[in-house]
């Protein structure tokens, strides 16, 4: 029978090369992360005294339907009413790089009232 082999502390150590590759991967999910994100909603009130949501849809890869998509799932399909809209402009086309608006972050927000 053959006898067990005793691993060292430094049989687990990982390589140079195997640390950068953890690094390279770590990276690249934060980035995706970063630029996929997710919009959110914060519960808020109006002055008058009405609760409200304030819903935060920005950043290069989200767009204003993903705005109203959260809209209506946080009001569980009842419906809502928009109380106010703020986000970056659109740019003209002679400020896009061949055609594509590049490296500008984008903000949008919406406030709605569900139904």
């Amino acid at each position: 029978m053959a006898q067990p082999v005793s691993l060292t502390k430094a049989a687990y150590q990982p390589g140079p090369h195997r640390e950068a590759l953890e690094m390279i991967k770590n990276l690249s999910l934060i980035v995706v992360l970063g630029l996929t994100g997710c919009a959110t909603a914060q519960d808020t009130y109006l002055k008058d005294g009405k609760q409200a949501l304030s819903i935060d849809c920005s950043g290069e890869a989200m767009s204003w339907a993903a705005c109203y998509e959260k809209a209506d799932a946080s009001c569980a399909g009842t419906g809502y009413n928009i109380v106010s809209t703020n986000g970056t402009p659109q740019p003209k086309d002679a400020d896009k790089t061949l055609g594509v608006d590049v490296g500008n972050y984008k903000t949008r927000n919406v406030l709605v009232v569900c139904k």
